[in-house]
């Protein structure tokens, strides 16, 4: 059997653009969301923390819910929690 791979093509700004003119605001905004919380979890560390750590997870699966329900491959995860 013969594997073949490709090369990763660049995107076009352009395109780009055009393409996150399809995605609803609303989806954009959880997408932004979401990688905050996850990025705030990576600061929460220790156990004075724990009020902080179940707000960003708390925020987390609110923005994943509104991923999922637009398209599940762009729910954000962290450490194996979405």
């Amino acid at each position: 059997m013969i594997s073949m791979t490709f090369p990763d093509v660049p995107m076009p700004d352009r395109v780009a653009e055009r393409i996150g003119k399809q995605i609803p605001e609303r989806v954009l905004e959880a997408e932004k969301a979401a990688t905050e919380a996850a990025a705030s979890l990576t600061l929460c560390i220790g156990p004075r923390y724990r009020d902080a750590v179940a707000y960003n997870l708390q925020s987390l699966a609110r923005a994943n819910k509104v991923l999922a329900a637009y398209n599940p491959g762009l729910i954000v995860q962290f450490g194996g929690v979405s």
